[in-house]
């Protein structure tokens, strides 16, 4: 079993940048599949990133803005989101799962962090 820990969100302007960082407890953070999602008001949970091991997907709303990465070593998952945007406002989320497939897909992961808040102001 693993713990998720979220950090790093904050309120931003447009076109702006902030990293989020997720520390994980627990064993084999390596052998986690490591993702992030995020929700905004009223609107359902909704993928983001996702870094199965040495591959990486991303939503089309965040190409090319976004970068996940991780530091195995830390047990920590990055999200390096840049030239942020008012539809970024969310509660970001980080999840992991052992199992592979299925990536964008909410009820594919089963273990969830608490969240943090990310705003963007225009």
């Amino acid at each position: 079993q693993v713990q998720l820990v979220e950090s790093g969100g904050g309120l931003v302007q447009v076109g702006g940048s902030l990293r989020l960082s997720c520390a994980a407890s627990g064993r084999a953070f390596s052998s986690y599949v490591m993702a992030w999602f995020r929700q905004a008001p009223g609107k359902e949970r909704e993928f983001v990133a996702a870094m199965p091991w040495s591959s990486i997907y991303y939503a089309d709303s965040v190409k090319g803005r976004f970068t996940i990465s991780r530091d195995n070593a830390k047990n920590t998952v990055y999200l390096q989101m840049n030239s942020l945007k008012p539809e970024d406002t969310a509660v970001y989320y980080c999840a992991a799962s052992q199992r592979a497939g299925n990536y964008y897909r909410v009820p594919a992961y089963p273990y969830w962090g608490q969240g943090t808040q990310v705003t963007v102001s225009s």
